[in-house]
Parts: structure tokens; sequence; C-alpha cells
């Protein structure tokens, strides 16, 4: 009986020795922490901006991604070898942004195209965390956080001048058909007589 016990005490002892030491156990903290850090940093971004992929999200997906690459690492699989696994991450993370597109087909629109980038870059965060690039990890995410905080006013305003364009030259339709005495192009209201509209392309919203 004593044999038996010893023999389950010894093979429990070999099932949780991967962390051999407490150098091993604070890289493995870093890396696994900074993975949920830097995701939860661009997570948050797409939880105040009310986005169905938020906060948790974002730090499931980098911290999933940094331990895909780091156990096989730790285990001391060569990095070329580590490279299938990569491929393998970068596949299923493009099955999971494509969730969070959605398009309108009434209104020709596709939201949830940055969420998708976000979720995938997450992930590509999480792999340079996980395979001990930690300043990368953090640089690309200083470089995310700007793009989405600053560039997001940019891109309203492009697409405020954009429409005041189409206006204008609607309006410029109707006045030219009016002077040539035939009926406008454009309709001025949806109820207005006339030919119906043409379809524009599906146009990427913001988010």
């Amino acid at each position: 009986m004593d044999g038996i016990a010893l023999d389950i005490w010894s093979t429990l002892q070999r099932e949780f020795s991967d962390i051999a030491d407490a150098s091993e156990a604070t890289r493995v903290a870093v890396r696994l922490g900074m993975a949920v850090l830097l995701g939860g940093i661009i997570g948050f971004e797409r939880e105040r901006r009310g986005k169905p992929a938020g906060l948790r999200t974002h730090m499931l997906v980098s911290l999933g991604a940094a331990l895909f690459v780091l156990v096989p690492l730790q285990a001391g699989m060569a990095l070329g070898d580590a490279s299938r696994v990569l491929q393998g991450i970068i596949a299923g993370i493009g099955f999971l942004g494509a969730g969070a597109i959605i398009k309108y087909n009434g209104e020709g629109n596709i939201k949830g195209l940055t969420t998708a980038a976000t979720i995938w870059l997450a992930a590509a965060i999480g792999v340079a965390a996980g395979m001990g690039r930690e300043l990368t990890a953090l640089f690309t995410t200083v470089l995310a956080w700007l793009i989405l905080s600053n560039l997001h006013r940019l891109e309203k305003r492009i697409e405020h001048g954009r429409r005041g364009r189409r206006a204008r030259r609607r309006a410029g339709w109707r006045a030219a058909s009016a002077l040539a005495g035939e009926p406008s192009a454009v309709p001025a209201s949806p109820t207005s007589p006339g030919p119906a509209r043409p379809v524009s392309p599906p146009r990427q919203d913001d988010d």
C-alpha cells in the first residue's frame, strides 16, 4: 500500500514539475501577465465604444495565443517547428474575427472590420509576449491604441466631407434637371416621385 501511495506521489510531482525553479516561474508569469495586460488595453478601447468583442475577449485571445507558443518553447520545441503552431493560431483567429463582421444588406454597410482586426492584433501581441518579446508587444500595443483613438476622429471627418460632397452633387443634379425642364434624376426625399436611386457599393463602417 505504501508503495502505491509513493508511486502516486512521485507521479504527481513529475506532472507538476514543468516549472522547475523560481526563474522559470517568473518567466512564465511575466509573459502570460504581459499578454493579458496588453490584450486588455486593446479590449478596453473596444469595450468603451460598445463593441461586442471587448475587454474579456481580447484578454483571452492574447492569453491563449501566448500560451500556444510558450508551452512548446518551454518544452524545447525548435523555433522552426513552432512556426506551424503560429500558422494554426493565425488560421483560428481568422475564424474568430469573421464572427465579429456583420453586413447590413439593406444599407450596403459592413460593420465589425476594425474589431476583427483588433482581435487578430491581440493574438499577434500574445504571440510576441509568449515568445519573450515583451518590449515589441508593448510598442505594438501603444501604436494600436494611437490608431484606434486618434484615427477614429479623422475617419469621421473624411466621411462627413464625403457625405457633404455627395449632397452637393445631388443638389446640382436637381438644379440642372429643373433648368432643363426634366424630372429630377435624384428624388428630393424618399417619398417624392422619380426613378429609384442607384444602389451604392458596400461601404465599410468605422468599426
